[in-house]
């Protein structure tokens, strides 16, 4: 699945300044208010404000592959998270040098854990209250 992506390096900086910010043991999430996410919404086939994800991994890692390979499991951990995170908002996620050899379900929780931190989960997410009929 592809994400749509930040592709301006000021955006970049705009999140690390001003965003709401997780530091995890193996990455980083900055969270800002995406000021075109109804210009980009109506450019959307559905119509629907989306989120703007930006993945930065430094030559800290390790080499390309090793690089290559941490976004790949970055964009792992992010995607069954998407669907459930408001929209309409720039994430930047950046690796630490401790996500090297790590697997996605290990970047799952930890970004999981970071978006409830930062209270990006919807409202129907963030409270695991019963649904049931009889209310167990």
């Amino acid at each position: 699945m592809k994400f749509p992506a930040i592709k301006e390096h000021h955006l970049y900086n705009k999140a690390y300044r001003s965003g709401k910010r997780f530091f995890g043991r193996y990455v980083c999430v900055y969270v800002l208010k995406d000021t075109h996410a109804k210009l980009l919404a109506k450019q959307h086939p559905q119509k629907r404000k989306v989120n703007r994800l930006g993945l930065s991994v430094s030559k800290k890692v390790g080499g390309a592959v090793k690089r290559n390979r941490a976004k790949r499991i970055i964009r792992a951990g992010y995607a069954p998270l998407e669907d459930k995170l408001i929209k309409g908002f720039l994430i930047v996620i950046s690796a630490k040098p401790e996500i090297d050899g790590k697997k996605s379900r290990e970047i799952y929780s930890e970004l999981k854990y970071a978006f409830k931190k930062l209270e990006m989960m919807e409202a129907s997410q963030k409270n695991n209250a019963p649904t049931g009929e009889d209310g167990k």
